[in-house]
């Protein structure tokens, strides 16, 4: 495998993240050609939130596409969504994310309620509409107990921050 530019060890995709890739990727490869057309990406992103333009999408696939054939293959939209996915592109260090959920776990339990979600964003100046509030829990809530906790806040918070650097 290619090594990384100098940066110690390097972190990879486990096989329980490569084969939800794949899955999504095989789901919106249309023809099942193994690549993704201008299209069938436009469509994959559009399914996340996305809304990327025809421009955005053009740089994408130039960006994305090694072999220059105009299409993403699942290798090439690998190499794309890597650096997002793995851990260490965070962009917060664990002591900081810590630090942050526990500013938000007020009762020091290890969980964050909807009750503490809704104190501490009305502390910070964002108080949340009802709706708000059920869709940041509902959202961040992956084990479905009605609370966030550490590895959940994580998963939101680098998510965010995903979706954030697609515009």
């Amino acid at each position: 495998m290619s090594g990384g530019r100098g940066k110690g060890k390097e972190v990879k995709l486990d096989d329980e993240q490569l084969a939800e890739l794949r899955e999504i990727f095989r789901s919106f490869d249309r023809n099942n050609d193994g690549s993704l057309t201008q299209l069938e990406l436009g469509s994959l992103l559009r399914s996340l939130g996305l809304k990327p333009s025809s421009d955005q999408l053009e740089a994408l696939i130039h960006k994305a596409d090694r072999n220059s054939n105009g299409l993403v293959e699942f290798s090439e939209f690998v190499a794309l969504v890597e650096p997002d996915l793995i851990p260490a592109k965070c962009p917060y260090t664990e002591d900081q994310l810590k630090k942050i959920f526990h500013m938000f776990d007020r009762d020091g339990n290890g969980y964050i309620t909807a009750a503490e979600l809704a104190h501490s964003m009305a502390k910070l100046g964002h108080a949340l509409t009802a709706e708000e509030l059920t869709g940041m829990i509902k959202e961040a809530d992956t084990d479905g107990d009605g609370c966030i906790n550490f590895q959940e806040f994580v998963q939101a918070i680098t998510s965010a921050a995903f979706d954030n650097s697609w515009g």
